[in-house]
């Protein structure tokens, strides 16, 4: 008796997760290094080490490639942010999205998408998108937990307080282009604090000296 093995179909595209993964870094270097004006795919291909045929398996063509990277990266997982209080809440998430960006891909990456949604609509569109869906989800936790604590008002206006909140990170980062120091992100969680209305954190007391 003979054991044939079996082969996959005529055709069938066999979609290794490891080429997956060394596409979509190569995507990011190559984005940093030339942006996507210049971007090509025979480019990313080269930088991975896979053919232009593994690259379209996958994605049809640079805008679809792209597109899905900054959504999976928009999606990337953050600390729980529940500390108890809204301004540990604050700086935790400053923190961890600080750290994102301080690397020099993203750096270079998310100023020159930002750019380059001004002129095409379909990474405008994607970016309006993710962004958006990702702060609503975790901003509207952060200012609804502090609500329900009490530590805001209970009228305030989720959006602008999720606006607030975002938008002095976006702005150092993709305008300004100024380092996010941790001073900086100190000062921050009290501007955004006392911008959102909540109460200032006041001097502990001195505990009373003890009497011998």
């Amino acid at each position: 008796m003979t054991t044939e093995k079996r082969r996959a179909p005529a055709g069938a595209a066999v979609l290794r997760d490891e080429i997956t993964t060394a596409i979509r870094r190569a995507l990011m270097q190559e984005l940093a290094a030339v942006g996507y004006g210049r971007l090509s795919i025979e480019a990313v291909a080269r930088r991975a080490g896979v053919s232009k045929t593994a690259i379209y398996r996958r994605w049809s063509s640079k805008l679809d490639l792209v597109l899905e990277i900054v959504a999976a990266a928009a999606h990337g997982k953050l600390p729980a942010l529940d500390t108890g209080t809204l301004r540990g809440d604050l700086a935790l998430l400053f923190q961890a999205v600080a750290h994102a960006l301080r690397h020099p891909l993203a750096s270079q990456i998310i100023p020159d998408l930002l750019a380059e949604a001004a002129r095409n609509p379909s990474i405008d569109a994607t970016l309006r998108q993710v962004l958006h869906a990702r702060q609503q989800e975790i901003g509207g936790r952060l200012v609804t937990r502090a609500v329900q604590r009490g530590e805001l008002p209970a009228d305030t206006e989720l959006d602008a307080a999720i606006d607030l909140i975002v938008g002095p990170l976006y702005w150092r980062l993709a305008i300004a282009r100024l380092p996010l120091t941790d001073g900086y992100l100190d000062n921050l969680v009290e501007s955004v604090a006392a911008g959102l209305g909540a109460d200032s954190v006041l001097p502990r007391p001195r505990a009373a000296p003890i009497s011998g």
